[in-house]
């Protein structure tokens, strides 16, 4: 009788085994495919924020750039409406940018970077001011290029901050 038993557990096992071996199978494969999407997903993101810091300190280094040039020869007297295009399409698209990194970096970088807005709105708008010779008391490029000089340690401040994000070590 023992036998008999050994042989009856042994077809039931085989059985259930046969049958179950699909299951298993699908189960692995779902579970593979899971942890693919997953690294995937980690990878995209890690691409969009890469990205959109590098569009994001660039758009801000070439705007602090224009304005400093802009105040330069706004300064000088010598300041001209191509001149004039350039730096609004240089606030445009850092703007656009800063929009834009908003909805992808953490808080952290959206702190930094707003210290480098900050600085970067105020001199603009003290820059089209003093064009339009309507500069408030003690406003002058000379003040606003000191006044820019803030944003410098505040670039370098975003600039370490999301490197240290994607994990670039000096």
């Amino acid at each position: 009788m023992g036998t008999a038993i050994a042989t009856m557990v042994t077809a039931v096992v085989g059985v259930l085994g046969t049958l179950s071996a699909p299951l298993v199978t699908t189960w692995v494969t779902r579970r593979q495919q899971l942890a693919d999407s997953q690294v995937d997903e980690v990878r995209r993101n890690f691409e969009d924020r890469r990205t959109a810091y590098t569009a994001m300190n660039r758009a801000s280094r070439t705007f602090h750039t224009m304005l400093k040039d802009a105040l330069h020869r706004l300064r000088d007297g010598v300041y001209t409406e191509d001149e004039r295009t350039r730096v609004e399409e240089a606030r445009r698209d850092y703007r656009d940018r800063y929009a834009e990194s908003q909805m992808i970096v953490p808080e952290v970088v959206l702190a930094a970077s707003r210290e480098v807005n900050v600085v970067l709105a105020a001199v603009d708008a003290a820059a089209k001011r003093i064009d339009r010779g309507l500069a408030r008391d003690g406003e002058s490029a000379e003040q606003a290029l000191i006044d820019l000089k803030a944003a410098e340690p505040a670039l370098t401040a975003m600039r370490r901050i999301m490197r240290e994000d994607l994990g670039v070590a000096d």
